[in-house]
């Protein structure tokens, strides 16, 4: 082969080793004068030869330039590794080889007995070779992210003629990947299509013609002998396959990935089934797999034919027997087992029971040509696969992971992972009793003796800017009934449309000052019960009136049956402020949790509130320390300063332009919190620990005390505590964070007035800096700033 790309290729291939000459050249400038002088000094031997950097496709530039490109590969060929690494440098999509580590050149020549040998990669023929090049390009050059990665292996024989298998792994960092003319601008249209169709080679070809793209460099591929877990992967997906069994094929197989798991080309395999009923072994009708043990008997009672050892090892045990050396075992026992082995030329033997919770269904037999080839030593690797060749033991693992994940869910629905350990251990136990034969019960999950945290955004206000929306639609859409209705009258003075008018316009009044809390239902019956049938008769009797009813019937959403504007305005912008203030939360809840595993919800309202649980009974095996407490104290305070931002950044762009204000409520209590099965979720457990969640519910709408002015106010954060040592801690914080920008420095010390069944609570109140990304001069405003800088 004088020149590369001999297979058809939507790219042309050359050799070049421009971008590890660059690495260089960027070496050449370190501070490290090793490394600069080692740099310079490649980069001189390759100047004479401009082709190493232009790229070639003569393949005999490789032989002429071997010792240059051995010297410009040094740094990823290091010679104390190659006796040990498997490494090449070569081009990605044929077999041609320029550099190689000395393992990989033994391993050649052994598979060849020479160096003539060439790997074929496994299951790539040349058109998924061009498809799997394509989709190289789509990714890097038209941008379009695909998952094209997939295993690549080698199988190459050893010098003792058994099958080897090797990984391979790619580093495509000295590769350029150029367009030529003949390359094609793909549409969306394209794109899908091709997405479509991979098996239709000529609609690649078409859209990606050969020759089409230029790739330029090399790649290093780094090979793993893989050998044992590439038959543990065979053994697992293909040895008790009843479909396969009848193949000679799958016999075949099978044979060779013994051989390759113990690395004996002797090894041979077998099997007998066990029939409990009689107590005997019977060989597998014809399923192509011969039974060393029985030979060519039929049925043999498995008394007749073991010895005790055996017997008592592969029945009752169902434990491994291995024999060494079946000559002198022979010579010990007259039990027809090795008789039968002996006149098969057998010299060692390993047999393992397959056997289901102690019920045996067969015996595998290895069988080897060589004396000491199977020993009891080495058939402690069947250890590693004997679980993939029992069907039931093959999906016990996935089936038990899937068993206890169904339990949790059906049981509790999602589980938060910081818990997720205390639930898996109560489903293995329900799983266990339930095997059993017991009625098991999941019982309730308990953690004693956690610190809460609980903090909310709350839209301020939102009561009274729902009842506005609401009442804004329905003053709409009873001015268009009476719009209606007075065009009814004037045409046909009927007295009914003129008391109808006289009842809409009553609803008008009572509802034009305020909402009341029965007004918003009284009124949907009054036009779904006496002024919807009107309009149906109507549409019928008059099509001037039906014109008129059709444009009424337009403006009603389907979803609520009544006219939707407002609240829709209303419902959107709650929906948005909650999702950008739950995404950034959810967000911040994963940094949160890789600083120390807790507990936590949150659940959205008008606004998003979040529960907080940390201690030592949720974090397992990890020990806890109060530190970790006050990290998250100063955490959920920072938190919550971005939510404020993240809000107000939001609400020029909001239907709706809401307000939302903060609060924090520090327990200084540890508490009990327990896992409600009725409900499905987390609560405070016990008589006095129900004392927090009371206080959580009224807090905010609590007052200060002597005033008739909420604690809660836009652009102020609000800590509530009753312990003066919480006091001081939150202080320190909201001092940090002032140095930090979150907050401007006016802080204020208030009382609250007294709840129903809460007294002696006090808070601190710390007004929020807000940042914008759009004034050079100014980007931090107190609420105050904010607001007229939003007006403006």
């Amino acid at each position: 082969m004088a020149n590369l790309n001999y297979k058809e290729l939507p790219l042309k291939q050359l050799i070049s080793f421009n971008k590890l000459l660059q690495r260089y050249e960027v070496m050449a400038q370190s501070d490290n004068e090793y490394l600069a002088k080692k740099a310079r000094r490649i980069l001189e031997a390759q100047e004479p030869y401009p082709e190493l950097r232009e790229g070639f496709t003569d393949v005999k530039l490789l032989e002429k330039n071997k010792d240059l490109i051995h010297f410009l590969l040094q740094d990823l060929f290091s010679e104390v590794l190659a006796e040990n690494e498997i490494k090449t440098a070569s081009l990605p999509y044929d077999n041609t080889i320029f550099n190689s580590s000395k393992r990989f050149q033994k391993i050649i020549e052994e598979a060849g007995q020479g160096s003539d040998f060439v790997p074929e990669m496994r299951n790539m023929p040349d058109d998924q070779m061009y498809v799997m090049a394509c989709t190289v390009i789509l990714t890097f050059y038209y941008g379009l992210p695909l998952d094209f990665k997939r295993p690549f292996f080698y199988d190459i024989p050893d010098a003792n003629g058994v099958m080897r298998h090797y990984r391979i792994l790619y580093n495509a960092d000295f590769i350029e990947l150029l367009p030529t003319e003949k390359a094609k601008k793909l549409s969306q249209t394209d794109v899908e299509e091709l997405l479509d169709n991979f098996d239709n080679i000529d609609l690649w070809k078409e859209k990606i013609p050969p020759n089409s793209f230029v790739s330029k460099g090399f790649v290093i591929s780094n090979m793993f002998d893989v050998t044992v877990e590439h038959s543990i992967s065979e053994l697992k997906s293909s040895l008790i396959a009843s479909d396969k069994r009848d193949s000679e094929g799958f016999v075949d197989n099978l044979q060779a990935t013994f051989q390759s798991f113990f690395n004996k080309a002797s090894i041979r395999a077998g099997f007998m089934t066990f029939n409990a009923k009689t107590d005997s072994f019977e060989p597998v009708y014809g399923a192509g797999m011969d039974s060393f043990v029985l030979g060519n008997m039929d049925v043999k009672n498995c008394n007749e034919i073991l010895c005790p050892d055996s017997y008592k090892k592969l029945l009752r045990d169902n434990t491994y027997f291995a024999i060494s050396d079946v000559d002198r075992y022979a010579e010990q026992s007259e039990a027809p087992l090795y008789k039968n082995l002996q006149q098969q030329g057998i010299k060692s033997a390993v047999f393992a029971p397959i056997a289901d919770k102690d019920n045996l269904l067969g015996v595998l037999e290895l069988v080897s040509t060589e004396k000491n080839a199977l020993n009891s030593v080495n058939a402690n690797k069947l250890q590693d696969v004997m679980p993939f060749i029992v069907s039931a033991v093959l999906r016990s693992k996935a089936e038990e992971e899937n068993l206890i994940d169904a339990v949790i869910q059906h049981e509790c629905t999602s589980v938060h992972e910081a818990v997720y350990w205390r639930f898996q251990e109560e489903a293995k136990r329900f799983i266990k009793e339930d095997l059993e034969g017991a009625q098991p019960t999941f019982r309730e999950i308990v953690f004693k003796d956690v610190h809460p945290l609980y903090g909310q955004i709350d839209i301020k206000n939102s009561s009274d800017a729902r009842n506005v929306a609401i009442q804004r639609d329905l003053m709409i859409q009873l001015s268009t009934v009476n719009k209606v209705l007075e065009a009814a009258w004037v045409k046909n003075k009927l007295p009914i449309y003129e008391e109808l008018m006289f009842r809409v316009n009553d609803h008008m009044d009572s509802i034009k000052e305020s909402l009341n809390t029965n007004s918003e239902q009284a009124i949907f019956n009054f036009v779904a019960d006496e002024i919807h049938p009107v309009f149906s008769h109507l549409k019928k009797s008059d099509s001037e009136i039906a014109n008129l009813i059709s444009s009424y019937e337009s403006s009603i959403d389907m979803g609520t049956d009544s006219y939707y504007d407002h609240r829709r305005n209303y419902d959107e912008s709650v929906m948005l402020i909650n999702k950008k203030l739950a995404a950034l939360i959810d967000k911040k809840q994963q940094n949160a949790q890789a600083m120390f595993p807790h507990y936590f919800e949150r659940y959205k309202t008008d606004g998003v509130e979040h529960n907080i649980y940390i201690g030592d009974s949720i974090s397992g095996d990890l020990p806890y320390n109060p530190i970790y407490l006050n990290n998250l104290r100063l955490w959920q305070l920072q938190v919550m300063c971005e939510m404020e931002n993240a809000h107000y950044k939001l609400k020029p762009e909001l239907p709706v332009p809401l307000d939302v204000a903060s609060l924090v409520l520090v327990y200084n209590t540890s508490l009990s919190i327990r896992f409600r099965m009725d409900e499905k979720r987390f609560d405070v457990d016990g008589t006095y620990n129900a004392r927090y969640e009371v206080i959580k519910k009224r807090i905010d709408k609590s007052y200060i005390k002597g005033t008739n002015e909420r604690l809660t106010q836009p652009g102020k954060m609000v800590i509530v505590y009753s312990q003066k040592k919480d006091e001081l801690e939150y202080l320190r914080y909201v001092k940090f964070l002032k140095s930090k920008g979150y907050f401007s420095g006016k802080v204020e010390i208030v009382e609250l007035e007294g709840l129903q069944g809460v007294s002696g609570l006090k808070a601190i109140r710390a007004d929020i800096l807000y940042k914008t990304a759009d004034k050079a001069n100014k980007d931090t405003y107190t609420y105050e700033d904010l607001m007229e800088e939003l007006k403006s």
